[in-house]
């Protein structure tokens, strides 16, 4: 080569007067050029390394490597077993494919592969599948959507289906893709429940019923297909009829809205009038029964007043007599212009004031002319 040609200079110098050959050389033999890195020295030191290592002159064994080797590949093997779950996590531990156990969250160990092998599971974590789409989006979402009523109508519905993992092992085992499981199931429920009912309903008063019998359903077949699975909820979020109608039905939509108003604004009305008949009800019987506390008061305090003039009339009834008689003509005269006297022993005539006469209620008044005094009349006796 050029390069081992002396007449030709190499890069670093031709070899005239600038000859190294009388300098020391390293171990790995060549001469030192200034200037460069010595490749020779590097590689005789790999090789004298290398040598050592495999049991050459001075060095190890050869069978001590080989061990220390395979005892390193054993740790590292054994290592590979440490795994991490996180605390929204389960682990599921196979042994040779079968199912051996559960771990919870933190720092866990397993057999390494292929003995033991571990999923993680997301145990509380809330999933959500989306069941059918708008018809304008068309493909298999638009035909998920399209279903049949019990009145024979076709509904436009799409619902929301959130789950999650309840029994990690039987995820794990009992279905092979658990997001398609589910949504199979759900739209097959959605249009069970659908099927029994009128369209009116659905997309009126009777989304919440829809809703409840669809989880109902679907939770009993994925029990039934061993999925370990729980459904938290099902919520419809459109359910529309058909385009060519959209408008009667909100026409009738709004006729139940006003019927609603109206039924309520009837049982406000109700409300209020019962309301106050109640009230003068207790009015009336609060009345009677003052009343009557009043008129039973009122005879007993007669029938005792009667019972104590009883007693004094049996003590003596010839005063009782006199005093009952008097206090009852004084009673009934009192308001009569009629003048009764007792005339026993009287000779003269009695002659009686004008004022006498005149109604008891008028105030008397001054006479303009004096009238004539009454003839005198025989007096009436009073007796007994």
């Amino acid at each position: 080569m050029p390069w081992n040609d002396n007449a030709n200079p190499g890069p670093w110098g031709s070899p005239g007067g600038d000859d190294r050959r009388d300098q020391p050389r390293k171990p790995g033999g060549g001469p030192r050029r200034p200037g460069g890195p010595d490749f020779n020295a590097g590689f005789e030191e790999l090789s004298n390394r290398l040598r050592n290592l495999m049991g050459g002159p001075g060095g190890r064994p050869r069978g001590q490597v080989v061990a220390l080797i395979g005892g390193g590949l054993v740790l590292a093997w054994l290592a590979s077993g440490i795994y991490q779950v996180s605390p929204s996590e389960k682990g599921v531990v196979t042994t040779f494919g079968a199912y051996s156990g559960q771990t919870d969250p933190g720092l866990n160990y397993h057999l390494p592969a292929p003995i033991q092998a571990v999923q993680k599971v997301p145990f509380t974590t809330l999933n959500k599948t989306d069941v059918g789409g708008s018809a304008a989006e068309g493909g298999e979402a638009a035909r998920q959507s399209l279903m049949l009523t019990g009145d024979e109508q076709i509904i436009d519905i799409d619902f929301t289906v959130t789950w999650r993992v309840a029994r990690p092992d039987a995820f794990v085992f009992a279905i092979r893709d658990p997001a398609d499981a589910v949504k199979a199931a759900a739209e097959s429920a959605m249009r069970e429940v659908v099927g029994k009912m009128p369209l009116e309903l659905i997309i009126s008063r009777g989304r919440g019923q829809v809703q409840r019998e669809t989880a109902d359903i679907l939770q009993r077949t994925l029990d039934a297909w061993g999925a370990g699975v729980t459904v938290v909820e099902v919520q419809i979020r459109s359910a529309n009829p058909p385009p060519e109608v959209v408008a009667a039905f909100r026409d009738v939509q709004s006729a139940e809205q006003d019927a609603d108003s109206a039924v309520n604004e009837a049982n406000t009305y109700r409300n209020r009038v019962v309301n106050e008949a109640k009230g003068d009800a207790a009015r009336i019987v609060q009345a009677a029964q003052g009343y009557r506390e009043q008129a039973v008061r009122e005879a007993q305090g007669e029938a005792a007043r009667f019972n104590q003039i009883y007693a004094e009339y049996r003590r003596a009834p010839g005063v009782t007599r006199d005093r009952l008689y008097i206090e009852t003509m004084q009673r009934i005269l009192q308001q009569s212009n009629k003048v009764v006297i007792d005339a026993k022993g009287a000779t003269a005539p009695i002659i009686l004031p004008p004022d006498v006469f005149r109604p008891k209620t008028q105030a008397p008044a001054a006479p303009s002319v004096a009238p004539e005094p009454p003839l005198a009349q025989p007096a009436r006796k009073v007796g007994q």
